[in-house]
């Protein structure tokens, strides 16, 4: 479960944008007016996931594969051989 948390995690940051900076949640597109051929900045709404959510994501796995080393399976007897 631990490795599939993991690559996932790792998948959905790619898939979303790969910011290595903080999250955003705007990102700024030029856009040219057809009249007078001027740029101006539209900012849009864009969710893009960054460091701090693939970071989380790795410790979730790491902590899910730690706490799998806590339960150990009981030793089987003769009798369940």
């Amino acid at each position: 479960m631990a490795v599939f948390v993991a690559a996932s995690c790792i998948a959905i940051w790619f898939v979303l944008g790969e910011n290595r900076g903080w999250t955003r949640t705007t990102r700024t597109r030029m856009q040219k007016d057809p009249v007078t051929d001027i740029d101006y900045p539209i900012v849009e709404k864009y969710f893009s996931p960054g460091v701090e959510w693939l970071g989380a994501g790795l410790l979730v796995s790491v902590a899910l594969a730690g706490i799998s080393f806590a339960f150990k399976p009981e030793p089987k007897t003769k009798s369940q051989l």
